[in-house]
């Protein structure tokens, strides 16, 4: 159970990020949605407080998009948490046209890894002093496809929309990985999980930057890992006593796309420790920030 204990979703008004609230309060965490779009997320409170009348739920102000934003999020977190037991690293960009974030960086990468890697940075003092407190990051199955281009990271020389969430989800799988590897080697009782929903049904699907017709999406819901499945793997990964850090969770039926969650195995690509700590290094430099594993 997790009552008593306060959990940060990013992404948590609507898709997977949604459905991990759902779970996670229902075993009693307290549950801020950070979100871009305060509006939706107020919205979102609304919906889940129906559900669940007694749940504490707050609506934060977070645009992964935004170093700036990111800090803010991070001093009011501060400002009225002493603790944090979850961290759950969910928001996702997919396959928008070429675009780049305030700071400059390619939307996807800046998004999706960077903008995760300076939040997990910036909030793991709060982690650290919690108890069995845990980062969940959220990749996908794409990222066996995909590859760190860290000669193109901005899209400059040339930008295709899939391969460039490919290279953010490997991203967010050397992360997770090399998170926990560092966690460990510093004595840290935090740990680092990864996981993935599977081929999961979710607002995330569009064509460009645009919603797919919903005859389309009720098609998909047919074949794909529908929402509240999808996120089992989440909350899997956030809730189950026997992990000890360094795990990949996803479904395991039907070539991972769905099923119920279980331990799988990463792309042998994402075990790669020379490219993990060059990336960790440049994440570092890009973002401005770095994690105090000497407090």
């Amino acid at each position: 159970m997790l009552t008593g204990k306060t959990a940060i979703i990013t992404g948590g008004n609507s898709g997977l990020g949604f459905e991990t609230a759902k779970g996670l309060i229902t075993k009693g965490a307290t549950v801020i949605l950070a979100v871009r779009n305060i509006e939706k997320g107020h919205s979102a409170r609304k919906e889940l407080q129906k559900l669940y009348t007694s749940a504490r739920i707050i609506v934060m102000p977070l645009d992964l998009a935004s170093l700036d934003s990111i800090r803010s999020f991070v001093e009011q977190v501060k400002t009225s948490f002493d603790t944090l037991d979850l961290l759950i690293n969910n928001a996702g960009i997919m396959a928008p046209p070429f675009g780049k974030t305030a700071d400059g960086f390619e939307l996807q990468f800046g998004s999706n890894h960077l903008g995760h890697f300076a939040l997990t940075a910036l909030l793991l003092p709060l982690l650290e002093k919690t108890p069995n407190s845990r980062i969940v990051t959220v990749s996908s199955r794409a990222h066996s496809r995909g590859a760190i281009d860290f000669d193109n990271l901005d899209g400059a020389k040339s930008y295709h929309a899939k391969k460039f969430y490919n290279q953010s989800k490997l991203a967010n799988l050397y992360f997770a990985l090399e998170l926990d590897k560092r966690l460990k080697e510093h004595d840290f009782q935090t740990i680092s999980i990864a996981c993935h929903p599977g081929v999961s049904a979710t607002n995330i699907l569009k064509l460009g930057n645009r919603e797919i017709p919903a005859i389309f999406k009720k098609i998909a819901n047919l074949f794909l890992q529908p929402p509240h499945m999808g996120a089992l793997a989440t909350i899997y990964a956030a809730t189950e006593p026997g992990l000890t850090g360094g795990e990949y969770v996803g479904p395991l039926g039907q070539f991972q796309r769905k099923g119920y969650p279980a331990i799988g195995t990463p792309h042998i690509k994402a075990t790669n420790s020379e490219l993990s700590c060059r990336l960790w290094e440049l994440s570092e430099k890009l973002t401005h920030t770095s994690f105090d594993f000497n407090p």
